[in-house]
């Protein structure tokens, strides 16, 4: 199976358990200050600035942004040797993930890994906004890295 191959996928799936997303949660967008990156979004673009956190387990501050139908997240690296500080160090800032919604996140990576999909956890762990969380590797999207996110636990 390639990684493209979304049937041979759904063919190692429950159908009794899709669709497994609930939707665009948010996107990521990789930026190297919050400071300055906010002005845009917020006060040019007048998207709603919900809440900032950090994220200190992954070495992020983000800024969480509404858009109606899901959400912006600004990710500023809290230092270079963070993931999100050595992909803005390799491809500058931009988009860094997608974020889909699951009503369970834990069953998801099951039924990810049951079909063959590259997982980045290996369990759900606690992310912004007090969501679970858990990344699927890009070479197993088409190059997507995808996020997994449970609203409430």
């Amino acid at each position: 199976m390639t990684p493209f191959d979304a049937q041979a996928i759904l063919e190692k799936l429950p159908p009794e358990i899709l669709p497994l997303s609930t939707g665009l949660d948010h996107i990521g967008l990789a930026v190297e200050s919050l400071e300055a990156s906010l002005p845009l979004y917020h006060e040019l673009l007048g998207l709603p600035l919900l809440y900032q956190e950090e994220v200190v387990s992954d070495g992020v501050r983000v800024a969480v942004l509404d858009l109606g139908h899901g959400h912006l997240e600004l990710l500023e690296p809290m230092g270079p040797e963070t993931p999100v500080g050595r992909f803005v160090a390799k491809r500058g800032p931009g988009i860094h993930h997608v974020a889909l919604g699951v009503k369970d996140c834990a069953q998801a990576i099951a039924c990810f890994r049951d079909a063959g999909l590259q997982l980045l956890d290996q369990a759900p762990r606690p992310g912004a906004g007090g969501k679970q969380i858990a990344f699927v590797h890009p070479r197993s999207t088409g190059g997507v890295l995808l996020e997994l996110c449970q609203s409430h636990p």
